[in-house]
């Protein structure tokens, strides 16, 4: 059984875990190779805000954090917000992402009221390009935008 909760102090190891595996993080935007403890305890704290993004934990029936799901820069006057994911290796291949990406979605749509979820990706990381498509979402346009990423989304309704 999976759980979707609050990020927790204790999650900051098994967080970096995933910052530090380069396999997990080579087509990110963002560049997780130099984070530390110390960074993954400060992100923890400030996702307590739940402002202007929400990150949460995916977790197993133990609660042992697995990986984060986000809904980023939400967006309340416009009903949109972009969603993120990443997981540890050890949860990839278990249903994990998929489980946690169908939650934070429905906590966008139900609890948020969201109307749009977008994100995006670069062709080139297949493994993402692959569990999308397995998830059933195909790209906004087949071809890459100006910035070489794919583009999705999902609408309430």
């Amino acid at each position: 059984m999976m759980q979707l909760r609050c990020l927790q102090p204790q999650d900051a190891p098994l967080m970096l875990e995933w910052m530090h595996d380069p396999d997990a993080v080579r087509y990110m935007r963002a560049d997780f190779s130099g984070m530390t403890l110390a960074d993954c305890e400060r992100f923890i704290a400030a996702a307590q805000q739940d402002t202007p993004s929400l990150h949460r934990a995916v977790a197993d029936g133990a609660g042992v954090y697995q990986g984060t799901v986000s809904l980023k820069n939400c967006d309340a006057g416009r009903g949109e917000a972009e969603f993120a994911i990443a997981v540890r290796r050890c949860a990839m291949g278990h249903g994990v992402a998929a489980w946690g990406m169908q939650a934070i979605l429905q906590l966008g749509f139900s609890q948020l009221g969201l109307r749009r979820i977008y994100w995006c990706v670069a062709p080139q990381n297949v493994r993402a390009c692959r569990f999308y498509a397995k998830q059933g979402y195909t790209p906004l346009k087949p071809e890459p935008d100006e910035n070489g990423l794919l583009w999705f989304e999902v609408l309430n309704g």
